[in-house]
């Protein structure tokens, strides 16, 4: 018995995924220093997500920098990516996603993601995908659902890619799920590593104590808080 296909790509079609990755902020709440350069296992997250995201299903990857953009840039130069500047990252997560879209070439599908979230793999990138492609109709934006509470990355559609840029320039993902609430699916799931990001010494903390793995600050980011 053979197989049945819809269209060419098995059961479901294959899509051409966009990412927008996030590392613009400052890391206020962690002494000025850029989070998504804190390593673990002696790997910068922002590396770890980006092998996460290729692994997972990505075809085009925009990473999006502004705050410590010097710092941060040589890291990711091997990386087959587009790198952009927010000149505004003041202005916040929205400013930055805004800048990364525009930058996206034609896609089917986008997935925005923070640079700082350390454990998340190859295979929930996959399964985040898989989520979208199995929406009901009349879906948009899926976003993972994690003990109730949203979390990180989201996908959504290239309409609503379409929509965020057409409008004001503080709408991105969190307005447009606002003014569109019957266009999301929140996919429940148990994976906990959607929810897990770090934005303080709290978070570090409590990570290591949860998991066992510890984040470390590369040598000369690690010095100035060392004498502080």
């Amino acid at each position: 018995m053979g197989c049945i296909l819809k269209g060419s790509g098995g059961l479901y079609s294959r899509l051409r995924v966009g990412a927008v990755l996030l590392a613009a902020g400052e890391g206020s709440r962690l002494g000025g220093r850029p989070k998504c350069l804190l390593e673990l296992g002696g790997v910068p997250l922002i590396r770890r997500q980006l092998i996460a995201l290729s692994g997972g299903g990505v075809d085009e990857l925009v990473v999006v920098l502004g705050h410590h953009a010097a710092r941060i840039e040589p890291v990711v130069a091997e990386f087959p990516v587009t790198v952009v500047h927010n000149p505004q990252p003041e202005q916040g997560q929205a400013s930055s996603t805004r800048v990364g879209l525009q930058a996206l070439p034609a896609v089917d599908c986008v997935l925005v993601a923070l640079a700082d979230q350390p454990l998340l793999h190859a295979q929930d990138v996959a399964d985040l995908i898989k989520a979208y492609k199995q929406r009901g109709e009349g879906i948009e934006l899926v976003q993972p659902l994690v003990d109730g509470q949203p979390a990180n990355p989201l996908v959504f559609s290239a309409a609503v890619r379409e929509q965020i840029l057409a409008g004001p320039s503080d709408v991105a993902c969190r307005r447009w799920q606002e003014r569109h609430a019957g266009q999301v699916l929140r996919w429940s799931t148990p994976n906990r590593r959607y929810a897990v990001d770090i934005d303080t010494e709290q978070d570090i903390a409590a990570l290591a104590q949860r998991t066992g793995h510890q984040l470390r600050w590369p040598r000369d980011l690690a010095l100035p808080a060392r004498q502080a």
